[in-house]
């Protein structure tokens, strides 16, 4: 396995690499890695010749600094799990100078809207970051496919937004999302839930499968009260918002349409540990 800090090294490696045609798979974290991780770097070396796992901290993408301050940076542990699925990777750790030079900064982008919905509106300047960071990881690696989970929905829907509107030449592959044993869907911020919070947590997940029952026979603004009493009751976990969606357009519905998508987004506080989920309504 090479673990490769400077931009400059890795076009060569990966110049080499496509000058024997070989296909190469990208699946960007911010390191503390879990299972969630895994199984997404597992399916891109499955699809592709040679594979690049990004890990760096984005620092455009906090918009509360203590966030960024408490982020765990956990590079050596990192690789070695890495090394349990394949030593065949090429990792790409930079420093924030690598990246971004001296002007360490997002650019303001337009996402046709969908970055003002959900986290769009708690995050304040979130998905700039987010966009800022993935086009340059995508002009650095130039990957044919480029893995993302589906337990950030809405940030995968951005990625392919961006995508689509700055005509980049990669494929977004959605991945499911991996849960623990009692449903909680797998996060880096999990490690830091106290225990009574961890035991809390897959509470989220039980309310979200009893919303999805319920969505099939009763109107959505009644799911949706139903849901909000749930957390209103819970004596740890508080609910920051549930919404349901459009999965297209992430519009909250009013009514039911035939023809639709939907899915269900929710966002929970476990004492000062923010906590995301969402699951396919139909």
């Amino acid at each position: 396995m090479k673990i490769i800090t400077e931009q400059s090294e890795l076009k060569k490696e990966i110049e080499r690499l496509k000058s024997q045609g070989r296909t190469l798979g990208l699946v960007p974290t911010m390191g503390a890695l879990h299972a969630g991780h895994l199984s997404l770097v597992k399916r891109a070396l499955d699809e592709n010749d040679a594979l690049v796992v990004s890990i760096f901290v984005n620092p455009t993408q906090f918009n509360n600094p203590d966030d960024l301050v408490k982020y765990p940076r956990t590079l050596e542990t990192d690789v070695a799990l890495l090394q349990t699925v394949s030593n065949d990777i090429l990792v790409y750790a930079p420093e924030v100078a690598d990246i971004y030079g001296e002007d360490v900064t997002a650019v303001a982008y337009d996402f046709d809207g969908l970055e003002h919905k959900m986290e769009g509106q708690f995050r304040p300047g979130h998905f700039d970051g987010v966009g800022t960071i993935v086009k340059r990881l995508f002009e650095i690696i130039t990957p044919n496919h480029a893995y993302f989970g589906e337990k950030d929905f809405q940030q995968l829907a951005i990625i392919k937004k961006m995508v689509d509107k700055h005509n980049v030449p990669v494929n977004i592959v959605p991945c499911e999302i991996l849960r623990e044993e009692n449903g909680l869907a797998m996060s880096s911020r999990n490690v830091r839930l106290k225990p009574e919070y961890a035991d809390a947590a897959p509470f989220i997940y039980q309310t979200l499968k009893t919303a999805k029952e319920k969505f099939g026979t009763e109107r959505a603004n009644i799911v949706i009260e139903w849901v909000e009493s749930q957390f209103k009751s819970h004596p740890l976990l508080e609910l920051e918002y549930f919404v349901i969606a459009d999965i297209e357009t992430l519009e909250t519905i009013a009514h039911k349409k035939e023809n639709t998508l939907y899915r269900a987004f929710v966002a929970v506080y476990a004492d000062d540990i923010r906590l995301i989920d969402n699951i396919a309504l139909n």
